[in-house]
């Protein structure tokens, strides 16, 4: 099976040696971003439990000392709601500050995501464009050569020029896959971030609310 992987790889010529840079940074940031976002994932749901028993019992002080010592995206997001509550007069002026951190937030988590959508398509446009590029150099060499060999070098000669299309496809394919389900888990976070900042607000302005 190896040797036939190499042989494969020969075959489709220069184009072979691009499109396996694509997949080797592809994979690079498929794997950094699934491990950044499954970390953050995981820690902004730790930090979401220990915070939420502090805001019902209002102990914003706390609170927010926990947020402000932390990089999380949850902490960015409630220390900038705790920060604007003393001053705050109604729940527009809290949701306005967590807004705009939550819109510095949203970049990171998808950062360079969108990379491997636009890597999947090179990587099919540079096979595409090395079989293009095979056929006519095996057309050219048909040319030129006796016309009982034409027929079996121009399918020989066809055949190695869709190797360049073949693995374009072969590193797409993943690469979109990778897309997928990284942007699956950015929006997860994303909801569950939007979920904590309406909870968040709630229970503030429950405690500027007088009687309650």
């Amino acid at each position: 099976m190896y040797t036939s992987i190499v042989q494969f790889f020969q075959d489709g010529g220069p184009f072979m040696y691009p499109i396996m840079v694509v997949l080797a940074i592809g994979l690079a940031i498929a794997i950094e971003r699934y491990i950044y976002l499954t970390a953050s994932k995981r820690q902004n749901r730790k930090l979401l439990k220990k915070l939420l028993p502090l805001l019902q019992r209002g102990d914003y002080q706390q609170a927010y000392g926990i947020t402000s010592k932390s990089n999380q995206a949850i902490c960015r997001i409630l220390s900038q709601g705790l920060a604007q509550y003393k001053s705050a007069t109604n729940r527009d002026d809290i949701e306005a500050a967590m807004e705009e951190s939550m819109m510095e937030t949203i970049p990171r988590l998808e950062k360079r995501t969108h990379y491997l959508a636009t890597f999947a398509n090179i990587a099919t446009l540079l096979g595409l464009l090395g079989t293009i590029i095979g056929l006519i150099k095996a057309f050219t060499a048909v040319a030129q050569v006796d016309p009982a060999m034409k027929s079996e070098i121009l399918s020989t000669s066809i055949s190695v020029a869709m190797n360049t299309t073949a693995f374009g496809l072969i590193v797409a394919i993943p690469l979109l896959l990778f897309f997928a389900v990284l942007q699956t888990k950015t929006t997860e976070i994303v909801d569950s971030l939007e979920m904590a900042v309406v909870k968040f607000v709630n229970l503030m302005m429950q405690r500027k609310t007088p009687g309650k």
